[in-house]
């Protein structure tokens, strides 16, 4: 974001760029949600990843309906080749993932996915030791740089981590979260449509205002309902299927004095809405 803004011609106004890194990040395709298959093992999950491929397809329609909200508002043409060469093969490479995995047999699953989650962190860090020997860059001194920058960053964004952190509390604390779900439960019920997720609900609306209440919210759901029941699966796909738009809204753009965040927290909103419609359809496709 900050090597971004160097290039933004309007300092205090998001780019287009901009615009669209957070929204690839709040909409982030999650390959393995590590931290939720960790706390369903802790919780006493018999099988922790059986959320895991719900949580990959919700993703996924979460990421690619955040990417075409985005190309509309900045008018960028989705049948440029290059975009349907990328589109097209990550589509294929979900596509065949997903067609593997539901090959695997839950304990297999478990083995692909703990030792996937491990080589992909490994990975990553050998990549980082590998490219700075190669480009001839002091990795040490780059890291303590990189630090103290983060040290500054910090101390830039404590004002807008303090008042949305005040927003989500006043939000559980007034009790408006038990008037919005009982609004939702009541209008699903008159559709006729079964309300069993409803139960799950909370976690997928604190989830685009703060990870931890959202994490908070599927541990309390756990341990009212069970953590292998549905309303338990539920919640940790919801956990999984969306990002913390907010939060990142306020670190991202707060870290570089952005204040004129035009439809940034609109296409983020959309994104969130179509992973936890996804996350619903799989659920109920998966557990119920």
């Amino acid at each position: 974001m900050n090597e971004m803004q160097s290039l933004n011609k309007s300092k205090d106004t998001a780019s287009n760029s901009q615009i669209m890194f957070l929204v690839l990040n709040t909409s982030g395709l999650s390959i393995i949600p590590l931290t939720i298959l960790v706390d369903r093992s802790v919780l006493g999950a018999t099988n922790p990843t059986d959320v895991f491929l719900p949580i990959l397809l919700a993703t996924f329609c979460s990421t690619i309906v955040g990417l075409i909200a985005v190309a509309i508002y900045q008018k960028i043409n989705l049948f440029d080749k290059v975009i349907i060469t990328y589109l097209g093969g990550l589509t294929a490479f979900i596509g065949g993932l997903v067609y593997y995995l539901t090959t695997l047999s839950q304990e297999d699953l478990n083995l692909f996915s703990t030792f996937a989650s491990n080589f992909i962190i490994f990975l990553i860090i050998i990549s980082f030791l590998v490219l700075g020997f190669r480009k001839k860059i002091n990795l040490y001194s780059t890291f303590v740089e990189g630090a103290k920058e983060g040290f500054q960053i910090a101390i830039i964004i404590i004002p807008y981590l303090i008042a949305i952190l005040v927003g989500i509390g006043v939000f559980r604390a007034s009790g408006a979260l038990n008037y919005v779900i009982d609004g939702i439960r009541l209008i699903v019920g008159l559709m006729g449509v079964n309300t069993d997720f409803i139960d799950a609900l909370p976690v997928a609306v604190m989830k685009p205002l703060s990870g931890g209440a959202a994490r908070g919210m599927m541990v309390e759901t756990i341990k009212t309902y069970g953590v292998d029941s549905f309303v338990g699966q539920m919640a940790s796909v919801f956990r999984g299927a969306t990002e913390t738009t907010f939060y990142i809204v306020a670190v991202y753009f707060g870290s570089v004095n952005i204040k004129n965040i035009r439809y940034a927290i609109t296409v983020g909103l959309i994104a969130d809405l179509a992973g936890i419609i996804a996350a619903i359809i799989f659920g109920y496709m998966f557990f119920h």
